[in-house]
């Protein structure tokens, strides 16, 4: 097994604020907005608290933690030929990442987010994509893909319609399994049509949280949004928080507990609770709700895991323990 990632690659730059501080720039609290690189500097200037900086990105997160499990994994995204860059690859590749499929603008730099994290743990992005927005269709080839079983596809790539289409339509004619995280509610509402025809061609595995189900259904009911997904993807996760999580893979469905922990900042949450479903998928071909449970239990470690500590970066420490705990 070795899983591909398809996303933007940016460096995280980490910092808690208070809740007020939002009043003072624009959009809601909790979601994520794409911005000039002069939103984020100008915001930097004002910040009362140092930053942390951390290699990042919905996808790279996932893959990332799959390679520090010791899965196999490369990754498809675009970064600038410049400090943020090498600093970037030279983590990933030090995790035991492929980093080959990475493509290199020599005039657009390294993407990076803004994470604001409010008291309640809330994070609040503000999103420079840089060379991450610069990737083509002409960039994506047939050989990214060989050796790969599991194409996993961050829902932040739909605003480059030609390329998450060119990037899945490959992975499916190689073979591969492919899974689409939906992102952020802000992502489905502006593109619902489009990840329909997305979920309906290409897509084997959502992954999904109530808002941006919601935001898809149009209803908040778990029961509305199994029956417009069904049929479309073999596998439908739909994560709910604190609440937990409910899977379905055709007649089968299982609701899986959150672990409570003490939250401090939910960075890479659903990024990292994906990473552990996929670990646990993996460990079989053979799908059952026994399978399913198994998998839906260890994202829920790895999800409950990230929320205890800044950003979605755990020590190397960690993931050996980690490491062990899974199996």
């Amino acid at each position: 097994m070795k899983v591909l990632g398809l996303g933007s690659p940016l460096v995280d730059i980490l910092v808690h604020i208070k809740d007020d501080f939002l009043n003072n720039i624009e959009g809601d609290k909790g979601g994520m907005e794409y911005v000039d690189v002069s939103v984020i500097e100008g915001t930097l200037t004002v910040l009362s608290s140092d930053p942390e900086f951390a290699p990042g990105g919905s996808a790279a997160n996932t893959i990332l933690a799959l390679a520090k499990l010791g899965i196999p994994t490369g990754f498809l995204g675009k970064i600038g030929n410049d400090s943020r860059g090498r600093f970037y690859t030279d983590n990933y590749s030090a995790s035991g990442g492929d980093i080959r499929q990475f493509k290199i603008s020599d005039t657009v730099n390294t993407g990076r987010c803004l994470s604001l994290v409010t008291p309640d743990s809330e994070r609040t992005m503000r999103t420079f994509l840089g060379a991450a927005a610069s990737i083509l269709p002409e960039d994506i080839l047939t050989e990214d893909f060989v050796g790969y079983t599991h194409f996993h596809v961050e829902g932040y790539m739909v605003h480059n319609h030609d390329v998450i289409e060119k990037a899945m339509r490959m992975a499916k004619e190689a073979g591969l399994t492919v899974c689409l995280d939906l992102a952020s509610f802000e992502v489905v509402r502006d593109n619902r049509e489009f990840l329909e025809h997305l979920l309906s061609s290409y897509v084997d595995i959502v992954f999904t949280n109530e808002d941006e189900a919601s935001q898809y259904v149009a209803s908040e009911s778990p029961e509305d949004i199994f029956e417009q997904l069904d049929g479309m993807c073999d596998i439908i996760v739909l994560k709910l928080g604190k609440k937990g999580a409910v899977i379905k893979a055709g007649d089968v469905k299982v609701r899986i507990d959150a672990k409570i922990v003490s939250a401090i900042d939910t960075t890479g949450a659903g990024d990292l609770w994906q990473a552990g479903f996929l670990y646990g998928l993996l460990s079989s071909k053979e799908l059952s709700g026994k399978l399913l449970e198994k998998a839906g239990g260890f994202g829920a470690v790895l999800g409950a895991e990230v929320v205890q500590v800044m950003g979605a970066s755990l020590s190397d420490k960690r993931w050996k323990e980690l490491k062990t705990i899974l199996k």
